[in-house]
């Protein structure tokens, strides 16, 4: 089985009502006056899959309870390979704080699937992330290499360590003070097969895919990515967005855009626990 998707690949991967400018400050675009709404209990994970294969979750299924509501899932990838330090060092800015900073300003709830050598490098952002309730962040592996090949150039994990990338990212969130985690994973360029699904059965987590692709890795165009993503949304939907600057650099300026848009629509953003809870199965 295989599961190749556009989302979040390497080198050389992937893929109204008013707006506020360009070059506006957050406080430009409005928040939902509605408060994030509690949800009770640990995060939801869905059964194993047939021999006990990871579960793979894409979006919300049609029909499932709550019938109709309009709820969405930014998430958004904060992509680092294990090999990109020379790169970071030499000031290379795999990170988006302004992002951050907007989605918290808007009041989005979201998850972030981070690596563990993101976590490595941006230990006080990590923590900052995992410590704020409108956050969780989740897996996507350790060095960012790829579960199945061929994914996007990525360099391919060899079968017996993939229970290790999983592992040694959750170790580097808690190295770092996230406390905001979740036992969900995503593949690294959604690329995955049967043999990873098994491989990484003892984790216990759900992988998470997803229905909307929002086009900004190495996009310059943000009307471009906020089209994209406005065309795709459908009540329960989970959208791929990144968090790296280097690699997605219209993305925050996108978002200033997808946000009010969908508002306007009577969507409500809500984190991938959320969205999963209501699926069958979990």
């Amino acid at each position: 089985m295989s599961g190749v998707l556009a989302g979040c690949g390497g080198p050389g991967g992937h893929p109204a009502t008013t707006r506020p400018p360009h070059g506006a400050s957050p406080s430009s675009a409005s928040p939902s006056s509605a408060p994030a709404r509690p949800v009770p209990g640990p995060p939801p994970t869905l059964a194993p899959g047939p021999e006990g294969l990871t579960p793979v979750f894409e979006r919300r299924p049609k029909g499932a309870a709550p019938t109709g509501e309009k709820v969405v899932a930014l998430t958004f990838d904060a992509d680092m390979t294990a090999d990109e330090g020379d790169r970071a060092a030499a000031g290379e800015p795999f990170d988006n704080p302004p992002l951050i900073a907007l989605l918290h300003h808007l009041r989005v709830e979201s998850t972030i699937f981070m690596t563990g050598r993101w976590a490595e490098e941006y230990p006080d952002q990590a923590r900052a992330i995992g410590t704020d309730p409108a956050f969780e962040i989740a897996n996507h592996s350790y060095s960012h290499y790829a579960f199945s090949s061929p994914c996007y150039g990525l360099p391919a994990v060899a079968k017996e360590e993939m229970k290790g990338e999983v592992e040694r990212a959750f170790a580097a969130f808690r190295t770092a003070g996230a406390r905001n985690v979740v036992p969900y994973f995503r593949f690294p360029g959604g690329c995955y097969d049967e043999e990873a699904l098994r491989a990484l059965a003892p984790e216990k987590v759900t992988a998470v895919q997803w229905d909307v692709v929002g086009g900004d890795a190495f996009a310059t165009d943000p009307d471009a990515v906020a089209e994209q993503v406005l065309a795709g949304v459908t009540p329960g939907s989970l959208v791929v967005l990144h968090c790296t600057r280097s690699a997605a650099p219209a993305t925050e300026r996108a978002v200033r855009r997808i946000v009010p848009e969908l508002r306007a629509r009577g969507y409500r953003f809500v984190k991938v626990s959320e969205l999963m809870r209501a699926a069958p199965g979990s």
